[in-house]
């Protein structure tokens, strides 16, 4: 009798121990890095006057562009770390932004770098568009009865 429930109390602390082990292993956090991952020191080898063609040698192709007729074109190489923790929502924890600037040459005339802190986060796949004013369901707009308005600032006044 002893020997089954050594059996049984061990098999208990080996199933609580996995069970520890698989909930800790759930909370961990997860690191995505998207985007353009460069070579560490690649942006000290870039200087005024190359070519586009010799910032594509040493940093590869850009992540996207920009062109300004009257100035030149733009190179931006964007790259991002996000974290994930098993059911909470993932959240931006760095981006880089490295902008290579040329001039109606094609010949680097200045590189900028940009941080998180430098931008503003836009979340495009909310699917929400920002309104002014305030929000009326069908049922307040019916129980204010009539001779009142709701566009522009006099909601809920009577006109």
């Amino acid at each position: 009798m002893a020997l089954k429930f050594t059996r049984l109390r061990l098999a208990l602390i080996w199933l609580f121990g996995v069970l520890i082990a698989s909930a800790l292993a759930g909370c961990t956090e997860q690191l995505d890095h998207r985007g353009y991952i460069a070579k560490p020191g690649v942006f000290n080898e870039l200087h005024e006057g190359m070519t586009k063609l010799e910032v594509e040698g040493a940093l590869g192709s850009p992540s996207t562009t920009a062109s300004i007729n009257f100035q030149g074109d733009s190179y931006y190489y964007i790259s991002s770390v996000t974290s994930h923790r098993s059911v909470l929502k993932s959240v931006e924890i760095d981006r880089q932004v490295i902008a290579v600037r040329f001039d109606r040459q094609d010949r680097v005339s200045g590189v900028a770098q940009y941080g998180l802190v430098d931008g503003k986060v836009i979340d495009l796949n909310t699917r929400k568009t920002p309104i002014v004013g305030s929000e009326f369901s069908l049922l307040a707009e019916l129980l204010k009865g009539p001779g009142t308005a709701s566009t522009g600032n006099n909601l809920g006044r009577k006109l």
